[in-house]
């Protein structure tokens, strides 16, 4: 492969109704699996009146239980979930208890859902000792200001240490991810000289 293909996602099966296991995405997740690249799939929640427009939408099939099926075909399937699961916080807890290869990302609920809700499933989740598996996200392809705003709901968190907020705002994709510390060196400023 020419290496062009870095990254699968945002999966968003469940606008289809479809859970992130059934049998006819198995091939995109086989190919990911195959080229050793991360896969990013939507679970949770979506904004209200939702199914006005996508109306196979389902809450129920963002499940993050749903995974498990995906997960224990695909054992060295790199997967990031969107939105962190949101709402299904105890799910949530179990999978990435179980499936050391799952992140999650802050999108969306950092900066839609109120602060407090937000926070309060952030701390659990740290709680529960995920906090190297918590990446940044904005969700943002049309509100710009959003991006500050999500960044702002990372920052002003005072729940987080400063090394909690730098891993989520930066440290913990870059693992994620696998950038080279030449990558990292670039994205901090730092010449390659």
């Amino acid at each position: 492969m020419s290496g062009q293909l870095r990254i699968m996602g945002e999966v968003c099966a469940q606008y289809d109704g479809l859970s992130p296991s059934d049998p006819v995405l198995d091939p995109y997740f086989a190919l990911a699996e195959s080229l050793d690249i991360p896969a990013c799939i939507h679970m949770g929640m979506s904004l209200p009146g939702i199914t006005e427009s996508c109306p196979k939408f389902r809450v129920s099939v963002g499940n993050p239980l749903l995974l498990e099926e995906l997960l224990n075909r695909h054992p060295k399937l790199r997967v990031w979930i969107a939105h962190m699961g949101y709402p299904f916080l105890e799910e949530m807890i179990g999978i990435l208890n179980v499936y050391p290869q799952v992140y999650v990302d802050t999108s969306a609920i950092d900066w839609i859902e109120r602060r407090e809700a937000f926070i309060s499933y952030l701390k659990e989740l740290i709680m529960y000792g995920f906090e190297k598996r918590i990446m940044f996200g904005s969700d943002q392809m049309t509100w710009p200001d959003a991006i500050g705003m999500a960044v702002e709901a990372i920052e002003k968190a005072d729940s987080l240490s400063p090394e909690q907020k730098r891993d989520i705002l930066y440290n913990n994709a870059a693992r994620f991810l696998r950038l080279s510390p030449e990558q990292i060196a670039k994205h901090h400023g730092a010449s390659n000289k």
